[in-house]
């Protein structure tokens, strides 16, 4: 989808049509979650400060999410995806990939079947997609961004290897900043680049992911589109307008997180063996830490005695932005460690 929930909001109030448009909270601490394209062209961006969007684009309007709203709408177009095919990957509430490789409407061309879906979704939620059409989920991935908004690319297998050539590194999924700032200091800046460079160079350098480079930069993509997931983890966070400078507010607000926790957890039935505690101080730096146990975190009584635990061996009066708490190590996924353990970032 295109700027998805800005678009909401503007077929919602058509008098934002138009003018710079920002989801996000409008505060001291408020972080775009994304942005209309008229603010975009002022540099706008998601996941940038509410205060540095207002200074690149004084006139910006800021408007809070309504996430019950984009799950609504959400769940229109998965309908609309579903009449087509039963093998769709949800990636958000507004991104997903299909397998059309044999569809529910008989369509010999997946571009077909792409048209036909961004017509159902202007029709039936007036608001606008981009789809990208190839032979696997790393070109049409790149595909779907290539023309936004409103955009169709297909990305055919006798034009893939030329096209890789030309894509800088880090529009091919899996190569963040930090892995592309690497990947320059070794002269691989473009897809060509990337083709050139020794499968034993990459490995080296990147571990198992340099293999998986290696094979995206010659168009290999054999991940399938996965129709159902299990879920790893649940979790929840909050950044704060104040930070918190003692121990006594780092527990008042684990208490308010572990209780936010478990209603989710009931909302989304979850049995986890791992509770994660996540820190983000003043200056930015983070940290977590976790422990396992042998049974299920079900209570509120098990579960804050150990964000507490946790807590205390990270939290020394420093400044605090953002907790979070988080539940994984699913009980079905295999046998049960008897030990504590503590990671870092």
């Amino acid at each position: 989808m295109d700027a998805f929930f800005v678009s909401v909001e503007e077929r919602d109030n058509p008098s934002l049509r138009g003018r710079p448009v920002a989801v996000g909270y409008d505060g001291p601490r408020g972080v775009v979650s994304t942005a209309n394209y008229v603010a975009r062209r002022y540099g706008v961006h998601s996941a940038m400060a509410v205060a540095t969007a207002h200074r690149r684009c004084p006139d910006l309007i800021v408007v809070e999410p309504h996430f019950e709203r984009y799950k609504e709408v959400s769940g229109q177009i998965r309908d609309i995806f579903h009449s087509y095919t039963d093998l769709v990957e949800p990636l958000s509430l507004d991104e997903a990939y299909l397998d059309v490789t044999r569809n529910k409407v008989g369509a010999a061309l997946a571009v077909d079947i792409a048209r036909e879906i961004k017509a159902r979704i202007r029709q039936s939620t007036s608001l606008t997609a981009s789809a990208g059409v190839s032979y696997c989920k790393l070109l049409a991935k790149v595909a779907s961004d290539w023309r936004k908004p409103d955009g169709l690319f297909v990305v055919h297998p006798d034009r893939a290897l030329d096209f890789i050539a030309a894509l800088p590194v880090d529009r091919i999924w899996g190569i963040g900043r930090k892995t592309a700032e690497k990947m320059a200091g070794m002269g691989i800046t473009t897809g060509g680049d990337l083709r050139a460079a020794p499968l034993e160079a990459l490995v080296a350098a990147f571990g198992k992911m340099g293999a998986v480079y290696y094979n995206f930069a010659r168009g290999i993509d054999h991940r399938p589109v996965v129709s159902q997931w299990e879920r790893k983890s649940i979790g929840c966070e909050r950044t704060y307008s104040t930070d918190l400078l003692t121990q006594a507010n780092v527990i008042i607000e684990l208490n308010h997180l572990a209780t936010e926790l478990l209603s989710r957890m009931e909302r989304h039935p979850f049995d986890g063996l791992t509770l994660t505690l996540k820190v983000k101080f003043a200056d930015f730096t983070q940290v977590t830490r976790s422990i396992t146990g042998s049974r299920a975190l079900r209570t509120k009584e098990q579960i804050l005695p150990l964000a507490k635990q946790l807590a205390a061996e990270v939290v020394h009066d420093r400044p605090i932005r953002l907790l979070g708490l988080s539940v994984s190590h699913p009980v079905e996924a295999g046998s049960v460690p008897r030990q504590l353990s503590l990671f870092e970032d």
